[in-house]
């Protein structure tokens, strides 16, 4: 009976779903053999060189000679020809085609019926009303036996089917893992024994008449759906949360771990009935059943993700908190992505149907294609839950190794991301036959998708390899910028002469930057060269534009070559204080033509190299403060001095001034004298940009000094004689308008004749 070979391929499918290979598939397809009685052609030498053709040629006949010019010219043109015909029948039966096929299996509908109740009449008519009722009788037998192991099984492995109410948040990595292992194990360990029981039953037990119908029926109506359901349970973990792999509300997990087991029970039944009526005389492709059942479970499947939306958007999302917008975007469009997936993997089924290519399908190379998609948030919750556990602890302190850490963070997931995106390319490629060895002899529709896929490949390849410069790169900026004390976005340089970062983190974005552009550039390339696209072209494009940039832009020549000087020189850092030609400010960015120069007062300048004269750096190193004060005359010098000397002492001793002098503060004596007292200056050196917070500390605590030890700050007074005025009540107004001119004549002039501020910038 032609069903005794269905069940041998049957059980090779359900051990080939459970050890992730579709190997089998070949014993689907009839051998075919016999020799051929075509005339041999000489063949090419490879490599063809000169001397080889001339050795080839003096061995040949003049005949055999132009049968192999007349071979070769036939296979070029032949395959040119196949080519582009292979093209335009792709296109036909990717839409037209494609869409015939659904017209057919609507035409064959009611044929679908008859043929149906054919199959059931021969079935029973084969084996009678006593040999179906033993058939029956014997199938539930080996269920029986089968359940008892199953439950014998559970009672020895439930240690570890039995798992605590709640997981130890302590609980390190390898610990969470092994206990999840054990659970799985435990669960699919029970169907396995269920599985392997009933196949022993059968083929020992049961007579021979039997079997093909038990190990049909067993393995896809029982083991596979239960398998399915045990592997859901263990992602899902409806009934305990604490254990659940993906983030999501009870609601969607028990809905998710309800529908995939009568999904999969479908799935199952859909293989049974066409391997059911195909061995009882009724082919698939006569009734097109196996049509109508796909489409069920296709409506099947994106009626559960539309039902479980809200779920499937949470478990993409995931539970970290700090979701970018563009994971936020993906998750929202999940959902919509499954329902495209789930059509679009129907719609290649009518495409390989309108081909009549069933063999292909009989692997079910578009439900594990699906399977395997919509498995994407079990797979992203474990690249992000292997990253959370697995990835290196953050060096240093502060904002910037905390912004590190956390882009690294980002980075690791992202790699994951692209490693599985990778491995699901070249799964799904396995599925549907796309193997490196099988494409040469492929079809153009064939050729076309696997085209695609080693694209994607290549990119996939270039991303990883973009991502991990960038983070090497980004990870030597931080660590640059913590030793350093430097943040270029929190450090506060409003009165400007801040400290700057080192010299390698004043480069290093700028290799980052060329870094990147030269992985995106040669990564296209070689994609699209991979793919047929000629790239010389492109190439010489990217000379001319280059030769015409050196001809007519000499001046950003000019700029660039000027800026690797002075980048060579080390002239100035980012976050430093300089003035470029009277323009003074902190460098905020340099690029690969110009800085950019921020005032203390907010304005940005933008400098091209080539423009740049000279440059004043006032950050570099170390600064000299110098303050000035103005006591009245009559104050002894030697009192300040010795307050100014006990403040500096014990500024060198304070926790968070002390480590930022370089010379304290102290007192270089009287300045000079002035109309209004005695001009007494103060200086101290600090490490460059903590000068101003310094000074702050420091006229707090002279004026303090001052007011303890009854020293006064001199006032500059204006006094304006009028000899003839006894009282202010007398004044005139004219009188009123000379006072009100000369004290104002007076300021000014104070104001002019005053000290300007050490500060960059006064």
């Amino acid at each position: 009976m032609r069903l005794n070979k269905v069940a041998i391929q049957t059980v090779a499918f359900i051990l080939s779903v459970l050890i992730g290979t579709s190997a089998f598939a070949q014993s689907l397809m009839p051998s075919t053999g016999g020799g051929s009685s075509e005339p041999t052609v000489a063949e090419l030498p490879d490599p063809l060189t000169p001397e080889a053709a001339n050795a080839l040629i003096s061995r040949l006949s003049d005949s055999e000679v132009r049968a192999l010019l007349l071979d070769q010219l036939n296979t070029q043109t032949v395959d040119e020809v196949a080519s582009a015909a292979g093209l335009s029948e792709f296109i036909y039966h990717a839409t037209s085609g494609a869409g015939d096929n659904v017209l057919e299996a609507v035409r064959r509908l009611p044929v679908a019926f008859i043929k149906q109740g054919e199959a059931f009449a021969n079935f029973v008519n084969f084996f009678g009303g006593t040999g179906l009722l033993y058939l029956f009788v014997a199938l539930g037998a080996v269920i029986a036996v089968a359940v008892v192991a199953e439950l014998l099984f559970r009672q020895v492995a439930r240690p570890w089917l039995k798992l605590p109410a709640q997981m130890n948040a302590d609980a390190s990595i390898r610990e969470t893992v092994s206990l999840l292992f054990k659970r799985l194990m435990g669960q699919v360990g029970a169907v396995l024994v269920f599985f392997v029981v009933a196949g022993i039953m059968t083929h020992n037990v049961i007579p021979e008449l039997y079997r093909p119908f038990i190990a049909l029926a067993v393995p896809m109506l029982i083991v596979l759906p239960r398998m399915a359901g045990a592997i859901s349970r263990f992602v899902m973990a409806p009934d305990n949360p604490a254990y659940r792999f993906v983030h999501t509300d009870d609601r969607t997990a028990k809905a998710i771990a309800f529908h995939m087991f009568w999904l999969t029970f479908l799935i199952g039944f859909t293989f049974f009935i066409l391997a059911f009526n195909t061995a009882n005389g009724v082919p698939a492709g006569e009734t097109r059943i196996g049509f109508w059942l796909n489409l069920s479970v296709h409506v099947y499947l994106a009626l559960i993700i539309w039902r479980n939306r809200e779920g499937l958007i949470m478990m993409m999302r995931g539970s970290e908190p700090d979701v970018s917008p563009v994971e936020e975007r993906i998750a929202l469009a999940f959902p919509i992505f499954g329902l495209a997936v789930t059509f679009g993997t129907w719609w290649v089924v009518n495409i390989v149907s309108s081909y009549g290519n069933f063999a292909l399908l009989l692997t079910l190379p578009h439900y594990k294609t699906m399977i395997l998609l919509l498995f994407t948030p079990a797979m992203d919750t474990l690249i992000r839950g292997m990253v959370h556990h697995l990835s290196p602890p953050m060096t240093g302190e502060g904002p910037i190794a905390a912004r590190a850490y956390y882009a690294a963070k980002r980075s690791y997931i992202r790699i994951g991301r692209v490693i599985v995106f990778g491995l699901v390319l070249m799964i799904i490629g396995r599925f549907w036959g796309m193997t490196p060895g099988g494409l040469a002899s492929a079809g153009v529709g064939e050729r076309l998708a696997a085209n695609m896929i080693e694209f994607l490949m290549i990119i996939s390849v270039g991303y990883i390899v973009y991502e991990l410069v960038s983070l090497y790169i980004n990870r030597k900026l931080a660590q640059e910028q913590t030793s350093a004390g430097f943040d270029p976005e929190t450090e506060d340089t409003g009165d400007g002469g801040g400290a700057g970062g080192s010299r390698l983190s004043t480069v290093l974005p700028l290799i980052l930057g060329v870094s990147q552009a030269a992985i995106v550039i040669l990564f296209v390339l070689l994609a699209l060269s991979n793919v047929g696209v000629d790239t010389t072209p492109l190439l010489a494009g990217a000379g001319i534009v280059g030769l015409a940039i050196g001809f007519g832009a000499q001046k950003l020549v000019s700029d660039v070559v000027s800026g690797i000087f002075f980048l060579i020189d080390d002239a100035f850092r980012t976050g430093e204080y300089v003035d470029v030609n009277g323009t003074m400010g902190t460098v905020e960015k340099i690029s690969i033509r110009s800085m950019q120069l921020r005032h203390h007062k907010g304005p940005v300048h933008t400098l091209p190299y080539g423009e740049i004269p000279k440059i004043t750096n006032f950050s570099r190193d170390w600064v000299i403060m110098k303050l000035i004060f103005t006591v009245p005359f009559g104050t002894d010098p030697e009192k300040v001095r010795k307050l100014f000397k006990k403040i500096g002492q014990d500024l060198l001793q304070h926790e968070i001034y002390g480590d930022d002098f370089l010379q304290p503060f102290k007192s270089q004596g009287v300045f000079q004298f002035d109309d209004v007292g005695i001009v007494i200056r103060g200086k101290f050196m600090a490490k460059p940009g903590t000068q101003f917070t310094i000074r702050k500390e420091i006229y707090n605590r002279v004026n303090a000094a001052f007011a303890e030890n009854g020293i006064e700050f001199a006032r500059r007074e204006v006094r304006v004689a009028l000899p003839h005025s006894e009282g202010e009540g007398k004044l005139t107004d004219t009188e009123k308008r000379a006072i009100a001119g000369a004290a104002a004549q007076a300021a000014q002039e104070q104001e002019a004749a005053a000290p300007a501020g050490d500060k960059p910038g006064d």
